[in-house]
């Protein structure tokens, strides 16, 4: 619903805003709707009644925290507009947090794409086997494109630090884990010890999305790939790292009514192997340690869950299905386990 107030955004202010920036952008009164879905960064859609844009900003009451991550965002799509990569074209950024009204924050704002995020396999299902093999198989095209663009030649050579990626990024989730921990968790240490002892070597660094699947693309009506979204993670590091987190993504849980989901249910969804295969043949990188860094996944996806089981029995968030996180952990554990097991007796 559109609304002249939605929280966290002032339109009469950002009106203003962008009449001072980019004179003659804005035609009729804005409006505006809250975009539901996001994970942390709060995102608008604004329309005049004649275009339509995107506006991202922090999460409420979060400004220094968070001020990096509007411009890290603005930052990697800018660089990318004009590559295969297809992402929203930008509009502006907005550094600034203090006297500016608009949001009181920093923020940007983007074009409008038209597409689908899909979320789960009921909502690809309805595409029908052919369809929902194209968009997929798309998607690790798409990933191809991302990880084949020089960080250099588009300005991001300095984006983030690739020496000992792999080891920084370990070392991060178990701190993460350290923080959640309120009950024994069978396995999970024994999964992180795992994966520190296996540490892979990485390939050539790349941009890396480092939140890499289908419901952060949109979908066409032509099954094809109209945008990248979700760019609070990207960072230059071991591409290896989205392709075991997309791979993590297609398998499927076997959890009846699962709060948290997969697309591999879906008829015509590729299997792991033929995603793999397919980045494989597509970029020439060599995969033939793809379960590493698909365990890693489900390691962090593990230590995710994990976090909001534990603010879900302090009170501290609320909603539907939350009440089962916590019995999909183990779930989690084990598959990191049991595919890592795999790749070592391999």
């Amino acid at each position: 619903m559109s609304s002249d107030h939605p929280p966290g955004l002032d339109l009469d202010q950002l009106r203003r805003h962008l009449d001072r920036e980019r004179p003659g952008l804005v035609g009729g009164p804005l409006t505006a709707r809250l975009i539901e879905g996001g994970r942390s960064n709060l995102t608008y859609a604004v329309s005049d009644g004649a275009s339509r844009w995107v506006v991202r900003r922090p999460p409420l009451g979060h400004v220094l925290a968070t001020a990096h991550d509007m411009k890290r965002e603005h930052r990697v799509i800018e660089a990318l507009h004009p590559t295969d990569v297809p992402v929203p074209a930008p509009v502006l950024l907005s550094e600034a947090a203090e006297g500016n009204a608009a949001l009181g924050a920093p923020f940007y704002v983007m074009e409008f794409v038209d597409g689908t995020p899909y979320r789960t396999a009921e909502q690809l299902a309805p595409l029908g086997p052919e369809r929902t093999r194209n968009a997929v198989l798309g998607l690790v095209d798409t990933l191809v494109d991302l990880h084949a663009v020089d960080p250099v030649a588009v300005g991001l050579g300095d984006f983030g630090r690739p020496d000992g990626f792999l080891d920084r990024q370990l070392r991060r989730w178990g701190k993460q884990l350290d923080a959640s921990r309120n009950r024994d968790l069978a396995g999970i240490d024994e999964l992180h010890a795992a994966l520190g002892r296996a540490l892979p070597a990485s390939p050539a660094p790349a941009v890396v999305h480092g939140d890499y699947r289908l419901d952060n693309v949109l979908i066409g009506e032509d099954d094809r790939i109209k945008a990248v979204l979700d760019w609070e993670m990207s960072t230059l590091g071991d591409p290896l790292t989205d392709l075991g987190l997309l791979v993590m993504y297609s398998a499927k849980l076997e959890v009846p009514d699962s709060p948290v989901s997969t697309t591999a249910g879906a008829p015509g969804h590729p299997d792991p192997a033929e995603l793999i295969e397919r980045y494989a043949a597509r970029s020439g990188r060599d995969v033939s340690g793809v379960a590493w860094y698909t365990a890693f996944a489900w390691f962090k996806l593990a230590v995710i869950l994990e976090g909001i089981h534990y603010r879900y029995t302090l009170g501290r968030t609320v909603g539907a299905g939350f009440d089962r996180i916590g019995e999909l952990v183990p779930v989690f554990i084990e598959h990191g386990l049991t595919t890592l097991q795999g790749r070592q007796e391999g």
